[in-house]
C-alpha cells in the first residue's frame, strides 16, 4: 500500500500559477507596453486593456483605436493558447522553461462589432483547435456588458516544436 501525497497548500498552488502566468506575459514586451492584464481564476484568463487617453483612434467620437483592439485580441488569443500549453506543467508543479516558446501568429481576422468606448475593455479567448503543429483560437472583447461585444476575432497559430 503506498502512501498517499498530501494535497498542496491552496496559497502554494495560487502563487506557483501566478507566477507561471507573469513569465509568460513576460515573453512579449508589448503586452508590457500596452498595459494589458490578465485576470486568472482557475485555468481560465480574462484579459484586461485599461483604458489610456492615447489609446483613442477617433477624438470626435471618442473611440478607441481598431489596431489597439486587434492588438488586444492578438496577445488575448496568443497568451490563452500559450496558458493551454503550459498549463499542465503548472499543475504538476514542474517549473517553467526559462524562454517559453509562445506560438506564431499566422493570420488574425478581426470583426469590430460596435465603437470600443473610452473605457477598460475586456476578452477571453477560446482554444477550437490545438494540434502539434497549428491552432485555432476565438476571442471576444466586451466593455460593459459581455452581451454587447465590441468585437470578435479569429487567429490560426503556428505551434512551437516539441523536444520529443
Amino acid at each position: 500500500m503506498s502512501a498517499r501525497r498530501a494535497p498542496e497548500a491552496v496559497q502554494v498552488v495560487k502563487e506557483r500559477r501566478d507566477r507561471a502566468l507573469a513569465t509568460l506575459v513576460g515573453t512579449v514586451p508589448y503586452i508590457t507596453y500596452m498595459g494589458f492584464k490578465f485576470d486568472r481564476r482557475g485555468d481560465e484568463l480574462t484579459a484586461i486593456m485599461p483604458y489610456r487617453d492615447d489609446l483613442v483612434g477617433n477624438p470626435a467620437l471618442p473611440a478607441l483605436h481598431g489596431g489597439a483592439i486587434s492588438a488586444f485580441l492578438e496577445a488575448t488569443a496568443l497568451i490563452v493558447l500559450g496558458w493551454s500549453l503550459v498549463w499542465p506543467r503548472i499543475e504538476t508543479g514542474d517549473a517553467l522553461p526559462e524562454g517559453i516558446a509562445l506560438p506564431k501568429t499566422i493570420d488574425l481576422t478581426v470583426d469590430f462589432l460596435r465603437s470600443g468606448l473610452p473605457r477598460d475593455a475586456y476578452a477571453r479567448a477560446r482554444v477550437t483547435r490545438s494540434g502539434r503543429r497549428y491552432a485555432s483560437v476565438q476571442v471576444e472583447a466586451w466593455q460593459d456588458n459581455r452581451d454587447r461585444p465590441i468585437a470578435q476575432a479569429t487567429g490560426h497559430f503556428l505551434m512551437p516544436r516539441q523536444d520529443d
